[in-house]
């Protein structure tokens, strides 16, 4: 297991902090990124993951009560089912198309928005050696009230040339 990983800084990206042309179109969206200094030994990505589920930053549950030591919750699932195996290798292209497709599923984001979700966000996947996400999970890891998010995509990114992991959510509360 490699050593821990260093927590550097979070960001946060608010739909509603921005005037879409429809009021409602915001949906409550959201981009929550947590930002961690890769340990100096090489470790493979399963490692990797593996160190970030066992991290004190990946206990969030995303709805408000922010990251608890000791939760049993992340996201909408249950932390304990949460395995690096729930995690699927997909590209670049793939990651983007997934977040660009929920952050414009009420129409185009604000110009403002999408600068921001490029700089932010997409630029991040497109240096990334390796993205992941969290798929296939099933409802029965869905945790007591993990329903309030209609849509939850996670990613992680790892950047070994940065020497950073990120964890990215994008959702909706």
């Amino acid at each position: 297991m490699p050593s821990t990983l260093t927590h550097e800084a979070d960001g946060f990206i608010n739909f509603r902090d921005f005037t879409f042309q429809d009021p409602g179109s915001h949906g409550y969206r959201w981009v929550d990124l947590k930002h961690l200094r890769l340990p100096a030994e090489s470790v493979s990505e399963r490692e990797l993951l593996a160190a970030l589920i066992g991290h004190e930053q990946f206990r969030d549950d995303y709805a408000g009560g922010g990251v608890l030591p000791d939760g049993p919750r992340h996201g909408p699932y249950w932390l304990k089912l949460v395995t690096p195996d729930a995690y699927e290798a997909v590209s670049r292209e793939k990651g983007a198309q997934v977040l660009r497709a929920w952050a414009n599923q009420y129409g185009d984001v604000p110009g403002e928005l999408e600068a921001r979700l490029e700089r932010e966000v997409l630029d991040r996947l497109a240096v990334a050696d390796h993205i992941y996400y969290l798929s296939g999970l099933g409802d029965e890891a869905i945790h007591d009230w993990g329903c309030v998010h209609i849509d939850f995509h996670e990613f992680v990114l790892i950047d070994r040339s940065g020497g950073r992991i990120t964890l990215l959510v994008a959702a909706d509360d």
